[in-house]
Order: structure tokens, then C-alpha cells, then sequence
């Protein structure tokens, strides 16, 4: 089993990511095997100045300690853009998209609960005529991590070919991957989690097409993680339970690729080392693990835990910007690594002492009566379990003055 730490450094980090940092930390030593470190730097415009080098000091003064080197995203586009190579291989499971943002929401409802919109799939008509423009397209745009001249021909055509309802302007073109038709067995993604129990997707109708490359030309979110997880050997993957539907399509993603021999090939040119820059052992593993799963279950044996979210004190979910519960303000107003620790334990149902519950019985952190006790994350490892983590699910809330509280714990 390998678990990751997978920060994007848009920032620094703040105690949701922390908590979450705790869990994944806890969830691999607990069984006494590796974490790695994954910098996803792959959306360059959000990458804050030396960002990576705060998270890095910030895991290691909270005794949050990986294995490895740090592998960053930014190095890796060759890996993705052979990803999509391979899905565009026939039978081609990617199209061109010229949508914009304000056209796709005109068109879709957000789905229910989490905001999710789904594509309406405007573009994918012309996809599923095989129309040869947009297969030209594909052969082209594949050649290198930008359209050449033939690609930006092929789509002048392709406005000549397609129906007046799809909008195939000349401009800039994501690529999606065509997911299966609501309702389609091959759409339906189930997997176990530690928290949140079984989960059941049908692509098609809770996800729908989803962007791989964006018209931008940089590569999504959903194709670097899946390729990184799956290269680097990652089987156990700790994060918010906002995440659980990216989880349903990042299986079918790792399922496409794993079928089309996509590990095999980059190990074959002679890549394995590239592919799992933090231990050796791990790029072995991921060569061996792509041989032997090769049936429609690619879940079986990765383990995945999606922890209930941590909202600011007027109830949204912790956002980066908010620097009151970030931690360069944190160590800044004095506070210890272990009252952190011992913080985020406490919200994960590991540390009891000093805990406040509401009426409910849910853990309170409002309350001014809060007050975990410190801990170091090797004493938290002793307390470890899912099923405390389990007990504890659902969200809460910290106070904005979160600092103020901590410190003056500091100095008493």
C-alpha cells in the first residue's frame, strides 16, 4: 500500500488541508508503509510564489514526514499528453469541445447537493457521427502539446461539417472524454469507502463528458491525478468528501488506460524510473499492479477515505484566502505544531480530552469551552482508526479567532 500527500500550491495551507494531511499520514503509517509527495503545480496560472516551499515546511514542522523526493505535476506533462494519446487511440474516447463556460451553464441544471454541472454534451454530436474532421482534429492536435497549422485547417472544416446547432466556431477546443449514456452498464462505477461506505455512479447522468485538456492547453485535473496515482502506485487515497464524485470518473479514467496498456508502454520506453520519482520500489509496483488488473474492477485494491469538509465559522467551506485559519498566520501568532496536531485530531474523533459536543452529540468546535489537548502526530497514531474517523462524520466548523484561542492556550 502507498498513500500520497497531494497539496496543490496555490497557497498556504490551511486546517482543512491539514486535517486531511493528518488522515492520509495516519492511514499509511498506521499500516507502516510509504506516503509520497505530489506537488500539482499542472495549473500554473493558480501557483503561488514558493508555495510548494511553505507546504513542505509546514508538513515538517507538524512531524508530517513523506518518503521520497517531491515529484511536481509541472515536470510531467510528456506522461499526460502519452495519456491522451492513448485515449484518443481508436476506439477514441475523446472530442473536441468549443464550448464556453457561460454556454455550458445555460444549458445544464447543477446537479443536486454539490453544485456539480453537468456538460449537456453539445459537442459531442458530431463525435458520435465519426465525422472524419473531428478524427483529423484528434490525429493532429495529438502530434505535440500544441495545434499545429493542419489542426487549426482541420477545424476550419469541421465548422462546414457539423450541424448549425454545434457550436464548432474557429477558436480554442478542449478535449473531453465521451463517458457512457446514462443508463449504460458500462457507466457504472461502484467502490467501497472507509467513511462514506459503498458508492454507486452512473456516468453518464451524475457526471457526463468531462474536459481532459483545456482549450487553454493545459492538462485537467481529473487525467494528472489518475496518471499520477496510477504510475506512482498509489493505493490508498485520503481526501474531502466533495471529491467523491471525481473518484467514480477517475476510476473509469484509470480503467480505459490500464486496459490499453498504457503503464506498460511507458515502462517499455524505458520511463520507469521518470514514472515514480520518490522510491524505486513504487514504480515496480505500479508496473506490476497495471499486469495484474486487468478486469472492469480497478477498485479492488485501491482503499479511499473521503473526510467530512471543514467550513469558516458562517458555514463555507475553508478556502486558502481565508488566512485567519491558514498556517503562516497560525505560527506567526505563536502556535505549537502539536496544538495543531492535537486540533485536527480532535476534529477527526482521535483526541477526547478537551473535546465539547453540541445537543447533538457532534463534536463542537464553536464552543469557547474547546480545547483539544496537544498532541505530537506519533501519539495520534496510537489512537488511529477508521472507524473513529468513521463515528465523526459530518462537518464542522471552526471560529474565526481560532488563532487568538490557541495562542492564549499557547501562553497559559
Amino acid at each position: 500500500m502507498t498513500g500520497r500527500f497531494a497539496p496543490t500550491p496555490s497557497g498556504r495551507m490551511h486546517m482543512g488541508n491539514v486535517m486531511a494531511m493528518l488522515a492520509a499520514w495516519l492511514g499509511s503509517r498506521a499500516q507502516q508503509q510509504p506516503i509520497v509527495l505530489r506537488i500539482e503545480d499542472i495549473d500554473g496560472p493558480r501557483v503561488a510564489k514558493d508555495a510548494d516551499r511553505w507546504i513542505m515546511d509546514d508538513l515538517n514542522w507538524l512531524g508530517l514526514n513523506w518518503d521520497g523526493e517531491p515529484v511536481y505535476q509541472s515536470d510531467r506533462s510528456d506522461l499526460y499528453m502519452q495519456a491522451l494519446r492513448t485515449l484518443a487511440e481508436q476506439p477514441t474516447q475523446l472530442y473536441p469541445c468549443f464550448c464556453s463556460r457561460a454556454e455550458i451553464r445555460a444549458a445544464s441544471a447543477p446537479q443536486q447537493g454539490d453544485g456539480f454541472v453537468r456538460y449537456p454534451g453539445t459537442c459531442r454530436v458530431a463525435w458520435s457521427r465519426h465525422d472524419p474532421p473531428i478524427e483529423q482534429l484528434a490525429a493532429t492536435d495529438f502530434i505535440d502539446s500544441s495545434a499545429t497549422a493542419d489542426a487549426a485547417a482541420t477545424k476550419q472544416s469541421i465548422t462546414s461539417h457539423t450541424e448549425a446547432n454545434v457550436p464548432c466556431e474557429t477558436r480554442r477546443h478542449a478535449w473531453r472524454l465521451a463517458v457512457p449514456e446514462p443508463g449504460d452498464a458500462a457507466g457504472l462505477v461502484q467502490f467501497d469507502d472507509l467513511i462514506q461506505g459503498a458508492q454507486s455512479f452512473d456516468l453518464g447522468r451524475d457526471l457526463g463528458d468531462t474536459v481532459l485538456r483545456r482549450s487553454d492547453g493545459l492538462f485537467a485535473y481529473q487525467l494528472a491525478v489518475t496518471v499520477d496515482d496510477l504510475l506512482q502506485g498509489v493505493t490508498q487515497i485520503v481526501r474531502g468528501r466533495d471529491l467523491l464524485r471525481s473518484t467514480a470518473l477517475q476510476l473509469h479514467i484509470r480503467q480505459l488506460l490500464m486496459e490499453r496498456g498504457f503503464v506498460q508502454a511507458v515502462a517499455q520506453q524505458g520511463s520507469a524510473s521518470q514514472l515514480s520519482t520518490s522510491t524505486e520500489h513504487v514504480a515496480q509496483h505500479a508496473v506490476q499492479q497495471a499486469g495484474s488488473q486487468q478486469s472492469t474492477d480497478t477498485a479492488s485494491d485501491l482503499e479511499f477515505a473521503h473526510l467530512a469538509l471543514i467550513d469558516n465559522a458562517a458555514g463555507v467551506r475553508l478556502a486558502k484566502r481565508t488566512r485567519s485559519l491558514d498556517l503562516g498566520y497560525l505560527r506567526t501568532q505563536g502556535v505549537q505544531p502539536e496544538q495543531i496536531i492535537g486540533y485536527c485530531a480532535a476534529l477527526l474523533g482521535l483526541n477526547a480530552e478537551g473535546v465539547t459536543y453540541d445537543e447533538q452529540g457532534h463534536i463542537d468546535p464553536m464552543r469557547e469551552d474547546f480545547n483539544p489537548a496537544p498532541m505530537t502526530a506519533q501519539q495520534v497514531l496510537e489512537a488511529f482508526s477508521w472507524q473513529a474517523v468513521r463515528a465523526v462524520n459530518y462537518d464542522k466548523a471552526l471560529p474565526d479567532d481560532l488563532a487568538n484561542r490557541l495562542s492564549n492556550r499557547c501562553a497559559e
